[in-house]
């Protein structure tokens, strides 16, 4: 059986004009019937051409063997010369065949279709197999006829009706015998002359054969037009039998007594024939009969009341009609019996198909929900039964909208608002148990698909039926109303206003009473979004609200439209959409789908033109308009899934713009809104423009205009397509040419218009949007062909919608289109930015922002791999330059090692930005990623570059010390030996050896650094303190004021401030008014509101105490950080570890620091006290004595003799207690090779374990696994768990250096706590790999002496050859060991002694991994810490972007914080700053972008207030975070007491956010 979803799809493209296989007959007419082309009757069939010629071949030599003349031919028979060509199949019989193949649903859609083609109906069809005789009952429920009646006393009256349901006379056409006139043709004219109604005999491709239509009776109607020369006045139903209804018993039968008037041709009149049985007993019928009779030439004759004859012989078709006609109008002036299509059900003999046992149960469930509804007012019936979407959801939307322009004291309102919402939402649930919504839902849930289909088709009908009365009489009203208020317009009357109010509350009333099955799936969203902002169980009563999206999922999947934007409300249920679309997306997996949106004015036919382009069910009726926008899945077929790269159309249609239920200053707003939200949401977006009315269509484009350049400016790419509908003459070239220029000029003119409202540069639409005028605009003759109501459908319109739908797919053949899930984000997306009164700097991709986050990810990943291989490099190189094998690095060979990873890195990049799903969104930040790994990779070479060059400068400088060290590690070798040669008899213990030793050594220590002068350790509190007296600062002032080291950290510097109450008055004007007046201050001020802004001054008094202001604060606050990071970076560019500490490196800062202070003093208009500079000095020499110290202690390691003999104390004692001891010179030889590697190992063991650790946790620990918004979750989550407020301030105030404090405790946790026993497994694993390369370094030396000459150096050659890279191994002087050659027994001791070593060093505690040259940490916090640090200006959230440099994307945070955490406060005031940034980005407030600042910046407006405003994207978000507001209650005192402020008046705490708690707010930070 053939199904809706067979032709619900897209597929290969129509050919108008070709012949047609036979095989694609059935699908070629459904797919023509589709589109509303009514000449799917008339489809040319394509001849089988090989046959043909064949046959003409064979005749052409026939021909010249026979001789034959051409005029023999002529006269020759037919039946001689060739066969019988094959018949062509019949139309109806195609019609028919499609019919009897179809299931229920596809002949409904069919016998619709066919409807609106103003063709006849079968209405009785006879099986072809068993002969029974159905009626399609169902096939015609969704069918409706829209008619004019005219009434004296009312005029004319609109009527509209199911054609099941109206009562109408009903004529009745059957021929007794064979006629050789056409009685579908006569009919024809009845009803309308220009169009075939009824398939006849002389319709293109009528055959003499046909085997589908004998036995079907046909029916249509004639609906009038209210108009003088309408056929006739009233509905009528038309029936004609096909065939000779002699011998159709049963059907004749039916129609004769069904009818109200029985019409019935014969060929003659003769006594005795069998028509003439018939004929008789239609005489005793008191029925009037007309009987036409073809061989008979009388005019109309009334036998009798109510009985007629005409002759037919020669008379006109057209004379024939018009005799018939007046009499049937005669005929119904009187009484007559009515026709209602539904009581065929009621005829015994027919088989229905409504009285199937799924169709009639069904019925049952839809008449048992609306039998709740009767006896109700219908306008009563949303507002009883469907409660959730009234009065509630309308105020809901409002209050939300209200949430994005706060006015007054906002946070409290934003407060007051959001429990405002939960009311409504609580209400909403209360409300949501309705006996009809739990009646409707738990039919749909509980049947199968098939079963649901009929019950939600009943279920719309008999809503229909409901309100069909009330509509009709509703919008004649309004009709009436409409023309009342366009003649006062035309007057210019004083009664315009009033009746404006008439047609809003008739516009109201018809709101009201429209009632269909997308207002019942509205009630299900409601309710879905109600419990689900609750948090409600998921099952409720008998009503399982959290399945709801899953069933209207089903729905959607199977082609049932979703509304995606409600109209009433003018809102869109983002959860209940998002839910929606995750259920399809779970059904279907997230499939592509290729948007296709419609804007248009309304009734301009937006909505039948999706229809008949895709065979969709969009609301299409007068009384039923679109109303919001709706979605609707259409699937690719496989045969087109190699042209198009997406799996489905979704197709979204719309209420018209400037729609008249709108009406009020509101119009614009909403259709500003809707043109931007549709043109967003889609790949592309079809224009529709009805007519060629130049004001009209100005109108619109400046809309959609303005939307397309709203999309450009947030970086979003849709297409369009221009469609003229109802164009006259569109075949005229030079007609179509001239529409284009003027549409192309009107464009740039809307342009150019909307360049300058939405601060853009663009002279003409293509600037814009990739335009081709000549491709993208589109003519559409008018719909109908004719007049309404009974014209047929325009074949150019049909034709107009298929080249349209192929050009739409050209297009779309060329675009990915977008996957479920991008198009449920891109939902969310546009409207919470269409919320915002500025649309561009609130829009927010969300869909972006993830894919750009975990490219973030990817980036980290990338830096790592060179950055860890980096450090590999260095460990290595470090190691040969100690070992004195390199006494240069050059960056050529730093690339060329580097040169492998960074190709590795950069095909991983490649590989990433090539990725199908997201290529397109990727692409727009692969320059920038590949240039700045390009960067990266440089910069990591050239640090190592100088990191070596260090290293090789300290070497250098410790060449004088490394010359001496064989020198005296020789004299002390000699020493220990001979001193062991004495005592080698006499000590008798270890004890006694040691004490021995350690008599001797001192001296030995003092003889051999004789003239060598030790370096001094250093006291820099001696120092500092002579510098600060050197600088005339008194010791009583140091000493008073040294406890105040912490200066950064400080809340309030009020009490440096040298000025008194008595100097300078206070400001007396808060901020609050100053905002109250910015509306008018912000372009203006008046005269004394400008002297009082230039008398402003920048302090107030607290109390008897003078505060300083916020930007007076932040001024200081940004002194002590600019000298603390340059005395850093002086002391840091000193060469303190190769020439040691000068205590003029300490001067040199405190007078750069004091220099830096008085210049900061001259341009302030207050003065600091000296204290300030007092316990500013001792900061900054706290912050850089630890580097100081270091530096120095590296250096005296580096070059004091006496330090370096004294560190080999334990080394020459085990030495001469083997000399003691009697061991060969193997074994002590063996023992200096592992005492020098000992150090060495546990040095490259430390180092490699730092390096895999730092990779562990970046690539595993979630801190530090993601991008730096990740990273700073996790520091504000550790925050909260420890609630210290001094680290609170300390990452407010210096972020970069609380993170750099978070690593470093977390991996102190992470090694000493979370993880040590793998950190001791790693620790291991690199113990392992050292042991490993020492035993090769063994086999390599034993090799090198089996090779070649065998001696001691030789073997050490060897041996260290392969440590270079790996092991730091100093110089062994070989002469006291020159004996030596036994090398397999020296192997064997060196093995068993490093076998040892190893043991210790796996013992060796975790504590000594800070030794490690590069601490895990450090590598952690270079890798982590090199984003962008950048602060916001009103409450110092930092950018989390991972670059640094992230131009041209601005500065962004995902979580913002109340101002007042940084101390802004209201000016004139101690009132902390209680709102979020993103909530006053979407309020009426304004601010003072200095502190010196006379003019007010309106907040909406703050990226106009200066590079650091406008460098941030700042998106409001209805500050939804609970984390800083549970932060301002816990340290509420502590804030106040840090800044000498307060949280009251303005800034008082709203109650609400006392509520949370800690676990809410980091919850709260995975929301982000």
């Amino acid at each position: 059986m053939l199904t809706p979803a067979d032709f619900l799809q897209i597929g290969p493209a129509l050919k108008q004009q070709s012949d047609t296989p036979e095989k694609d007959l059935a699908h070629t007419f459904i797919q023509r019937l589709m589109i509303l082309d009514y000449r799917a009757r008339y489809i040319p069939v394509k001849q089988d051409s090989a046959e043909v010629c064949q046959f003409r071949h064979e005749l052409d030599v026939v021909s010249n063997e026979t001789g034959k003349s051409i005029l023999d031919d002529l006269f020759s028979s037919t039946e001689d010369s060739e066969p019988k060509p094959k018949p062509n199949v019949h139309p109806m019989d195609v019609q028919m065949a499609v019919f009897h193949c179809s299931d229920t649903f596809l002949r409904q859609n069919m016998i619709t279709k066919l409807s609106q083609c103003q063709y006849a109906l079968p209405l009785l069809v006879p099986d072809p197999v068993s002969k029974d005789i159905e009626c399609p009952l169902w096939a015609f429920r969704q069918i409706r006829k829209s008619w004019k009646m005219t009434d004296k006393s009312k005029g004319s009256i609109m009527k509209s009706m199911p054609v099941c349901k109206a009562e109408t006379p009903m004529v009745s056409f059957l021929r007794l015998g064979s006629a050789s006139l056409s009685k579908s043709q006569l009919l024809n004219n009845l009803i309308n002359e220009r169009h075939s109604t009824f398939f006849h005999r002389n319709c293109p491709g009528s055959t003499k054969t046909r085997y589908l239509m004998d036995g079907v009776a046909e029916i249509a109607w004639y609906c009038p037009a209210g108009k003088p020369n309408d056929s006739f006045t009233d509905f009528i139903a038309f029936c004609n039998l096909h065939g000779d209804a002699l011998s159709l018993d049963k059907q004749r039968d039916i129609l004769i007594e069904k009818a109200s008037i029985n019409v019935v041709l014969v060929p003659s009149l003769k006594r005795g024939d069998r028509s003439m049985t018939v004929i008789s007993s239609l005489l005793k019928s008191s029925k009037p009969l007309i009987c036409l009779i073809a061989d008979n030439d009388s005019n109309p004759v009334q036998m009798k009341p109510g009985y007629y004859k005409i002759g037919l012989k020669d008379k006109s078709q057209s004379d024939a009609s018009e005799e018939l006609k007046g009499i049937i109008r005669n005929i119904l002036s009187g009484s007559f019996k009515s026709f209602q299509l539904e009581t065929l059900a009621q005829v015994s003999g027919i088989r229905v198909d409504e009285e199937n046992e799924i169709c009639q149960k069904g019925k049952a469930a839809a008449l048992k929900i609306t039998s709740l509804l009767k006896g109700m007012d219908v306008s009563k019936i949303k507002e009883k039964k469907l409660p959730c979407q009234g009065e509630l959801w309308h105020e809901w939307s409002r209050i939300t909208k209200q949430q994005y322009h706060l006015k007054g004291e906002i946070e409290k309102e934003k407060c007051k608002n959001q429990e405002k919402l939960q009311e409504i939402r609580q209400r909403q649930r209360d409300a949501s148990c309705s006996d009809f919504m739990q009646l409707f839902i738990n039919n749909l849930s509980s049947w199968p698909s098939n079963e649901k289909a009929y019950f939600l088709k009943w279920t719309q009908n008999l809503l229909d039926d409901l309100s069909t009365d009330d509509l009709a009489r509703i919008l004649h009203s309004y009709d009436e109303k409409w023309s009342e208020f366009l003649a006062l317009k035309k007057d210019k009357s004083d009664q315009l206003k009033n009746k404006q109010t008439e047609l809003e509350k008739i516009s109201t009333q018809l709101q009201a009473a429209t009632f269909g099955l997308e207002h019942i799936f509205r009630e299900m969203g409601q309710i879905y979004e109600a419990h689900e902002s609750l948090g409600t169980e998921g099952n409720t009563g008998r009503m399982k609200w959290c399945d709801y999206p899953a069933l209207a999922a089903e729905l959607m999947i199977s082609g049932h439209p979703m509304e995606l934007m409600d109209g009433d409300a003018g809102h869109v249920p983002l959860t209940w959409i998002s839910s929606l679309l995750d259920e399809v997306i779970k059904k279907l997996g997230d499939k592509r789908v290729f948007v296709l949106s419609v804007l248009g004015v309304q009734s301009s036919g937006k909505s039948t033109m999706l229809n008949a382009m895709f065979g969709l069910q969009f609301a299409v009726s007068a009384g039923r308009c679109t109303k919001g926008a709706f979605m609707q899945l259409v699937k690719v077929s496989e045969e087109m899934k190699n042209d198009l790269k997406f799996d489905y159309v979704l197709v979204v249609d719309t209420e018209g713009l400037r729609a008249l239920e709108l009406a009020g200053n509101t119009t614009l707003h909403h259709d500003n809104e809707l043109a931007t939200f549709v043109v967003g949401v889609g790949n592309m977006t079809l224009i529709n423009i009805f007519g060629e009315n130049p004001a009209e269509m100005q109108d619109v484009l400046q809309i959609v205009v303005q939307a397309i350049m709203r999309m450009k400016n947030v970086k979003l790419s849709p297409s369009c397509v221009f469609v003229h509908q109802n164009v006259t003459d569109i075949a005229a070239s030079e007609k179509n040419m001239d529409g284009k220029r003027r549409l192309q000029e009107k464009l740039d003119q809307m342009a150019q218009l909307a360049a300058k409202e939405e601060g853009c540069d663009a002279k003409s639409f293509s600037d814009i949007i990739e335009f081709d005028v000549k491709e993208d605009v589109k003519y559409f003759a008018q719909l109908w062909e004719g007049s309404p109501p009974m014209a047929p459908p325009n074949p150019g319109y049909s034709e107009g919608v298929q080249e349209l739908k192929n050009t739409i797919l050209s297009k779309a053949s060329q675009s990915d289109g977008m996957t479920l899930s991008q198009f449920k984000h891109n939902i969310g997306d546009l409207w919470k930015a269409l919320l915002n009164e500025n649309f561009v700097f609130s829009f927010k991709n969300t869909l972006e922002i993830a894919v750009y986050r975990k490219l973030e990810v990817q980036y980290g990943n990338w830096t790592w791999t060179l950055r860890k291989e980096l450090l590999t490099i260095e460990n290595q190189l470090h190691n040969r330059i100690e070992n004195g094998n390199h006494d240069m690095v050059e960056l050529s060979y730093l690339y060329k090692e580097m040169s492998k990873t960074y190709e590795d890195v950069r095909k991983a990049m490649a590989t990433y930005f090539d990725d199908k799903d997201q290529k397109e969104m990727l692409v727009q930040w692969r320059g920038r990623f590949e240039s700045k790994i390009k960067d990266i990779h440089e910069e990591l070479v050239k640090a190592l570059k100088r990191k070596l060059d260090e290293v090789l400068q300290q070497k250098n400088a410790c060449k004088k010390l490394d010359r001496m060290k064989p020198e005296f590690e020789n004299k002390l070798l000699q020493k220990s030996k001979e001193l062991a040669l004495q005592l080698k008899d006499k000590a008798t213990n270890e004890r006694e050896l040691q004490i021995q030793f350690g008599h001797v050594w001192d001296g030995w220590v003092a003889e051999l650094t004789a003239d060598t002068e030790p370096i001094k350790d250093i006291n820099l509190q001696e120092n500092q303190l002579a510098i600060l007296l050197e600088l005339g600062i008194e010791s009583s002032l140091i000493h008073e004021h040294g406890k105040n080291k912490n200066i950064a950290n400080l809340g309030d510097y009020s009490e440096y401030d040298t000025r008194t109450k008595q100097q300078d008055p206070c400001e007396e004007r808060q901020r609050s008014e100053d905002e109250r007046e910015s509306k008018n201050t912000t372009t203006g001020q008046s005269d004394s509101l400008k002297k009082q802004g230039k008398q402003r001054l920048s302090l107030c008094f607290q109390g008897e105490k003078i505060c300083l202001t916020y930007q007076e604060q932040e001024q200081i606050r940004s002194l002590i950080d600019e000298v603390n990071d340059e005395a850093k970076s002086t002391i840091q560019g000193k060469p303190l570890a190769t020439r040691g500490y000068s205590s003029s490196y300490l001067e040199e800062m405190a007078k750069n620091v004091e220099k830096q202070v008085k210049e900061f003093k001259s341009q302030q208009s207050y003065a600091l006290k000296k204290k300030f500079t007092v316990d500013l000095l001792l900061y900054v020499f706290d912050a850089t004595s630890q580097n100081i110290l270091e530096s120095h202690h590296q250096f005296k390691r580096n070059n004091d003799l006496r330090y370096y003999v004294n560190s080999k104390k334990e080394q020459f004692y085990g030495i001469f207690s083997s000399f003691c001891k009697g061991h060969s010179s193997a074994v002590v030889f063996a023992e200096m090779i592992c005492d020098k590697l000992k150090d060495s190992t546990v040095q490259a063991v430390y180092d490699q374990t730092a390096i895999d650790l730092a990779g562990e946790m970046k690539c595993s620990f979630s801190p530090f696994n993601g991008n730096r918004m990740n990273l700073e979750k996790h520091v504000l989550k550790s925050l909260a768990e420890k609630e210290d407020f001094q680290d609170y301030m300390n990452y407010i105030r210096q972020p970069r250096e609380h993170v750099k404090t978070f690593i470093k405790e977390e991996v102190k946790k992470y090694i000493f706590t979370e993880h040590k026993d793998s950190t001791k497994s790693l620790l291991k694993k690199n113990v392992q790999d050292i042991q490993g390369l020492l035993s090769r370094a063994l086999h390599k030396a034993a090799e090198k002496v089996a090779q070649g000459e065998a001696n001691i150096n030789m073997w050490l050659e060897g041996f260290s050859s392969v440590l270079k890279d790996q092991l730091t191994f100093d110089t062994i002087s070989c002469q006291t060991f020159g004996d030596i050659n036994e090398f397999d027994f020296l192997e064997v001791v060196v093995k068993k002694r490093l076998e040892s070593i190893i043991e210790e060093i796996t013992a060796l505690p975790l504590d000594d991994l800070e030794k490690s040259r590069v601490r895990p940490d450090k590598i952690l916090i270079d890798q982590l810490c090199n984003g962008c640090w950048v602060q916001c200006p009103f409450c110092s959230a930092i950018c989390t972007n991972t670059l640094e440099d992230h131009s041209p994307d601005k500065h962004s945070v995902p979580f913002h914080r109340p101002s007042g955490i940084i101390g802004w406060h209201t000016r004139g005031t101690v009132e902390l700053v209680i709102n979020f940034c993103t909530t006053l980005v979407a309020s009426d407030r304004s601010f003072y972008p200095k502190h010196d600042s006379d003019e007010l910046i309106p907040y909406k407006l703050y990226h106009t207030a200066g590079p650091k405003y406008e460098s941030w994207k700042i998106t409001a978000d209805e500050s939804k975070l609970i984390y800083w507001k549970w932060f301002v209650c816990k340290f509420q005192t502590e804030l106040e007491d840090h800044y000498k402020k307060k949280f009251e008046g303005r800034g008082q705490i709203p109650s609400a956010w006392r509520k949370h708690t800690k676990e809410e707010a980091i919850a709260s930070l995975d929301e982000m």
